[in-house]
């Protein structure tokens, strides 16, 4: 294996949890409808098109509130929409530690509303060499162009590139284009990855 030059993370479930559930139960609470008809009503609906870019903030509000038969202003609709984040905080250190040392770049599947609500979360992503979100980039995770664009970024070879990520499709489309793929679980047992790595 060639010597590990730049880390890739996804952001969900690695950087920040996200708790579906408790979103579909507070959208639910606003559109007096059950958690479970709230997550089947969204189910698909332009999840794709909002990740991609193609949907920006206000098609994001227009079209979940269509979906839910319920009108919210963004003012109220923006802070519920992002409610369910919370910082992964015994990873934050571990990828702070890794700046520096190699070249560590984000790849994440995300829309505008959260990108807007997670940055000023996540002030170590300044601090990161590259940043690709895919609503800005217009690809979505498992597309090839996406992992490129990443690895340009970070001005890495895949084979001299690791990438994160909770779900194992992911990974194993990373892996499709070169890259080292882990799946990403925990904490600790990401300490023991990193050092299996030599990092």
């Amino acid at each position: 294996m060639a010597q590990v030059k730049a880390v890739l993370l996804d952001l969900g479930n690695v950087l920040v949890f996200h708790d579906n559930t408790l979103l579909f139960s507070r959208l639910g609470a606003r559109a007096d409808l059950e958690a479970a008809e709230v997550a089947r009503r969204l189910t698909g609906a332009g999840w794709t098109d909002a990740n991609r870019g193609v949907l920006g903030a206000e098609g994001i509000r227009q079209d979940v509130c269509r979906a839910l038969d319920v009108d919210l202003p963004m003012a109220e609709f923006a802070p519920l929409w992002s409610s369910h984040f919370t910082l992964h905080d015994a990873v934050l250190p571990r990828v702070e530690a890794l700046l520096g040392r190699v070249r560590v770049g984000l790849v994440s599947n995300t829309n505008a509303l959260h990108v807007a609500y997670l940055r000023p979360l996540l002030p170590v992503l300044q601090r990161f060499d590259s940043v690709v979100m895919s609503c800005e980039v217009g690809h979505v995770k498992p597309e090839p162009d996406i992992f490129r664009l990443a690895l340009a970024g970070v001005g890495c070879a895949p084979e001299e590139a690791v990438f994160f990520d909770d779900l194992p499709e992911f990974v194993q489309a990373a892996e499709a284009v070169g890259l080292h793929g882990r799946l990403f679980t925990t904490a600790d047992a990401f300490d023991a990855q990193l050092e299996a790595l030599g990092l």
